[in-house]
């Protein structure tokens, strides 16, 4: 190969890019951070004006407005000025599909672990786990501003996903729902007012029934709604029709898994059933984008709570031990699996 064949083809630049990508999870936090979707809203502003809005060195500022233009997040007028672009839409606060918490949790709360991959590659553990000596969610109970970003982050994630799966799924035959590890309720808020004869129950960690309350009732279902504190390891609410788990199984590892999955056994009746939306891994890697969103969502379970992805095989491994079986796996645009689930 010929000195600089890499460059000519595209090679060097792609690989390049990708050594770089962390600057853009970190800008991105940053004007999260600073809420600079937000003062833009109303339209272009100057960087002077912003600068004193954000208590920021004016030229630090201009820099970093720029970078932004460069990603497509803002534009940059003839006069100077800076206007949102709608790219950048949703890192506002009040935006009906707002990210800007998943931008601070990711770009602030997961950057360190980030930064102890390698050791979780040797290691098998957490690197929150060997940062902080904390496994699985303990830091929550430990950091009520990482807890609160966290939870308003997931709300931000399961918006995107429960238009999906109220197009994928019938609930009409459910009387009575239980949303286990339900965060916010806001796969509830999405599901109940389309069923008005549904009735829910929300199963989620003390610390979290408080935000959850105030979600259902902005939505208007919270007397459809039962907040009941528990550890769904110990056990779920019994007398379902269907129990739901969104994205709680690639928390845990197997053995959690199994643990959790044999109490929503117990917990079911002979009629009721099971719904797992889940990401679901393909069984062999492509270099194509979809796949490269479920590697980074792996690795990420990986240095986080220390859970993981999993194919469609694993999910069937984890149900046939816990006397359970899928019944039907149905793919949705966002990359979510919904797999329907009865006793085995």
């Amino acid at each position: 190969m010929s000195a600089g064949a890499g460059t000519a083809d595209g090679r060097v630049p792609a690989l390049l890019e990708m050594i770089g990508a962390s600057w853009v999870s970190q800008a991105l936090c940053v004007a999260a951070e600073l809420g600079i979707a937000d003062r833009l809203a109303g339209g272009p502003r100057d960087v002077a004006g912003l600068a004193r809005v954000l208590r920021c060195e004016q030229a630090t500022l201009h820099r970093f407005l720029r970078a932004l233009a460069g990603l497509g997040l803002c534009a940059e007028t003839e006069d100077g000025r800076f206007a949102l672009t709608p790219l950048a839409e949703p890192l506002r606060a009040d935006a009906p599909d707002s990210l800007r918490a998943w931008a601070l949790w990711w770009g602030r709360y997961q950057w360190q672990a980030w930064g102890r991959l390698a050791d979780s590659v040797r290691t098998g553990e957490s690197a929150r786990h060997l940062l902080t000596g904390w496994s699985g969610y303990q830091l929550h109970a430990a950091d009520p501003e990482a807890a609160a970003v966290f939870d308003r982050a997931m709300v931000e994630l399961t918006r995107l996903v429960a238009a999906e799966v109220r197009e994928a799924y019938d609930f009409s035959a459910v009387r009575r729902l239980v949303d286990v590890g339900g965060g916010y309720g806001e796969l509830l808020c999405a599901i109940l007012p389309d069923y008005p004869a549904m009735r829910a129950v929300l199963f989620e960690l003390p610390r979290v029934v408080e935000g959850a309350a105030k979600n259902l009732a902005a939505a208007g279902i919270a007397d459809r709604c039962e907040l009941v504190c528990g550890d769904f390891f110990e056990s779920v609410p019994e007398g379902a029709d269907l129990y739901v788990l969104k994205s709680v199984l690639h928390n845990w590892e197997d053995g959690a898994c199994l643990r959790l999955l044999g109490n929503c056994r117990a917990a079911m009746s002979t009629e009721g059933g099971l719904l797992l939306i889940e990401r679901v891994m393909p069984s062999r890697m492509t270099a194509t984008p979809a796949d490269r969103i479920a590697a980074r969502n792996d690795l990420n379970m990986m240095v986080g709570p220390g859970g993981r992805e999993r194919t469609r095989g694993e999910f069937e491994s984890l149900l046939r031990v816990s006397g359970l079986r899928a019944t039907r796996f149905t793919p949705t645009p966002m990359g979510f699996g919904l797999i329907e689930v009865r006793a085995a």
